[in-house]
């Protein structure tokens, strides 16, 4: 299974998407593609729509059965605590250096 989150979705994006997966939100895609295939839909994405950002959390062999990934710039990002994927909805950078990925507290 592959959820693919997209900020502002071309509509050329969009139709090539909606060939493997179904749109049950705007921007949100669905489905179940072999690892060479959500590889290569994503390479496709960044290519043709460097500038969007993804959100894409797919089957994976960590303890929760999935793997988050993001690229470009996401209102959400993935964080690993503990070998655990939690999505940080607000992220801060803690030192000035940091130039990616930032760190979050938890309260």
């Amino acid at each position: 299974m592959t959820v693919i989150v997209t900020n502002g979705t071309p509509p050329a994006i969009r139709g090539m998407l909606k060939r493997w997966f179904i749109e049950p939100k705007p921007n949100v895609f669905v489905g179940t593609v072999n690892r060479r295939s959500r590889e290569k839909t994503i390479e496709y994405i960044r290519r043709n729509a460097p500038k969007i950002g993804l959100l894409v959390i797919a089957s994976g062999s960590s303890s929760q059965g999935f793997e988050i990934v993001h690229y470009g710039e996401t209102k959400r990002r993935p964080a690993q605590v503990c070998g655990h994927y939690l999505i940080a909805e607000k992220w801060e950078d803690l030192e000035k250096g940091v130039q990616e990925g930032g760190s979050f507290e938890i309260a």
